[in-house]
């Protein structure tokens, strides 16, 4: 009988996919849920065949160096600018995703910060709870329509698009966008724009769906910022590093725009107390794909993946 191959992960996933990769290979699972430092990553990359890391682990090319056993990264996202890819695709690493499965997940997560910041309702549920509620009038928590409005969209992937469906669809919304490519087909009747600032200067809503790292690394930042409608607000799902994050609270003390939704952060899971002091943004601990339904498709994926390399065929969402 062939010897399994030996798989670590480093968090703990939904208990459905556990039980497959306990199943399928010699599995290591992370009981305890606490990430792992730099050296047990280390550890793990000498002792396993396979690493599954989710976004909590930073893998530097200090950390992707020879002697290495691990043969297959299966990241347990669709995001991978916590993963060195030059460094990996020098070590003889392959890298894999999971795109598509999060598509929906992440852009309802989208929609929901719109419409909360939108609508006050970060604030109007912390005075309820709070007992500070005096009863309703006229002008109690006022916030700003959103059908009608026009969405800028910064990266027209799937996210995006799906992102746009839903608030053309479902909100009359006119959709302006940027994307690096040509988009000949967006799935709504959409502008794509030459430029981010000229999608910031349309926009009522902008909301964020390309990727982290490289060059988008504070595309978001002070000039951009300033380009925006004193009433706009800014959603991001995508990663916290797309956000120059002190540009932002500076931009919400002078008045450049309205408010902001952030699902994601510069230095998870530290949250600056600019941004947990204000009134004018809503939090969210990184919840994009956090629905059971896709995060056990996620981990299913990382299994598609997992198997298809150890049988000697080409993993279907190979990164490098």
């Amino acid at each position: 009988m062939m010897t399994k191959p030996k798989v670590i992960v480093t968090r703990r996933w939904p208990r459905e996919v556990e039980a497959r990769l306990a199943d399928m290979f010699d599995v290591t699972l992370n009981e305890a849920d606490r990430p792992y430092g730099q050296q047990e990553l280390r550890e793990a990359l000498r002792q396993a065949d396979a690493v599954l890391p989710t976004v909590t682990d930073k893998l530097g090319a200090d950390i992707l160096a020879a002697g290495m056993r691990t043969k297959i990264l299966g990241n347990f996202g669709v995001g991978f600018n916590h993963i060195d890819i030059p460094a990996a695709r020098s070590a003889g690493l392959v890298v894999t995703n999971t795109p598509a499965v999060l598509t929906d997940a992440t852009a309802d997560l989208a929609m929901t910060l719109l419409l909360m910041c939108a609508r006050r309702a970060g604030e109007g549920e912390r005075e309820l709870r709070s007992g500070a509620w005096s009863g309703w009038r006229p002008t109690h928590l006022c916030g700003t329509q959103v059908t009608g409005k026009t969405i800028g969209i910064i990266g027209m992937g799937r996210i995006g698009q799906a992102m746009a469906r839903r608030c053309h669809f479902g909100f009359g919304m006119d959709v302006v966008f940027f994307d690096s490519y040509p988009v000949a087909n967006p799935g709504v009747p959409a502008r794509q724009l030459a430029t981010v600032e000229e999608v910031l200067a349309a926009a009522d809503f902008v909301s964020l769906h390309c990727p982290g790292g490289g060059e988008n690394h504070n595309l978001i930042n002070q000039q951009r910022l300033a380009c925006m409608k004193s009433t706009a607000i800014l959603i991001n799902t995508a990663r916290g590093d797309v956000v120059d994050e002190e540009a932002l609270v500076q931009a919400l003390d002078k008045g450049l725009i309205k408010g902001a939704g952030l699902d994601v952060f510069k230095s998870e899971p530290v949250v600056p107390s600019t941004l947990t002091d204000r009134q004018d943004v809503v939090l969210l601990p990184h919840l994009g794909s956090a629905t059971s339904e896709t995060r056990i498709a996620m981990g299913m994926r990382v299994i598609d993946n997992l198997s298809a390399f150890f049988e000697g065929r080409t993993p279907p969402d190979m990164v490098t």
